[in-house]
């Protein structure tokens, strides 16, 4: 096969994608790197004589690479995972809508162009947690206790874009990332960035049916065939707080080769799991 992998310059030298690529070429496929971040892109003859079996996604969330990506699904273009099902996901806000409007278990989730916005919540909905709606790798991710210290943070948050609220959901300050690849789930625990003092090695866990189940959801939900869920164990059980496209894949078994057979299928299938 032959495919194109859109790598941004800070996955340059990641394991995902480089392992993936480098799996891919040893079993004699093509695959062609392009860094939409560090090129200068004529969008409107990109695509022409492009003769690819599937275009793969590995960027930043705000970066060019999704509008490329896009741009080759409407080409006709197989992408992985699919463009539309991306897009969701990328913006929190509007995953957290579409989220909660298929039944998965999100918080409550407000959003504001703006910091000075977000002084409407209620103060009862305090403890929140502020975050970049575009955000990804847990950078600017803010746990505010008050009304008064949200104000005293707006400075910090003021270049952040699109932001979003939700109420902090008690916790143990332990994250389970599960993984989905090739229809299977793997789960990893791991220190959540809001317990900064939690001293907790990331390590692959077992994975309970009641997480499994909300994992499986969410691929479902947003159309991701390649993904993460990041989950925490509220009250009430499993909370989703955050899911990403095409994340790091760390701990799972064999991570390089089930990740490049699950690509290769999509691209087989047109995408389709």
């Amino acid at each position: 096969m032959k495919l194109c992998f859109l790598v941004e310059e800070q996955y340059r030298h990641d394991g995902m994608p480089v392992e993936v690529i480098r799996q891919l070429t040893s079993w004699g496929h093509q695959v062609d790197v392009l860094r939409p971040g560090g090129s200068l892109l004529r969008m409107t003859e990109a695509l022409q004589g492009a003769a690819h079996d599937a275009w793969v996604l590995k960027t930043v969330s705000g970066g060019p690479g999704l509008t490329l990506l896009e741009a080759a699904a409407a080409a006709g273009t197989t992408t992985v995972n699919d463009a539309r099902a991306i897009r969701g996901v990328r913006d929190k806000a509007l995953a957290a809508a579409i989220g909660r409007a298929r039944g998965l278990p999100l918080p409550p989730t407000y959003a504001a162009a703006g910091p000075e916005l977000l002084a409407e919540i209620p103060e009862s909905e305090y403890p929140i947690v502020v975050k970049p709606a575009d955000g990804s790798s847990g950078r600017s991710v803010h746990l505010v206790t008050s009304p008064d210290r949200l104000t005293a943070m707006a400075p910090a948050l003021a270049g952040e874009g699109m932001l979003i609220a939700q109420p902090y959901v008690p916790n143990s300050g332990v994250d389970i990332k599960v993984y989905g690849v090739g229809g299977e789930l793997y789960a990893t625990e791991r220190r959540s960035p809001l317990h900064p003092d939690h001293a907790v090695p990331e390590r692959r866990v077992p994975l309970s049916d009641e997480v499994a189940a909300v994992a499986a959801q969410a691929g479902v939900v947003y159309g991701l065939d390649l993904y993460g869920v990041d989950v925490v164990l509220g009250p009430d059980g499993p909370v989703v707080v955050d899911v990403n496209d095409f994340p790091s894949f760390r701990q799972v078994p064999d991570a390089a080769a089930r990740v490049a057979r699950a690509v290769l299928g999509l691209a087989a299938r047109g995408g389709r799991p």
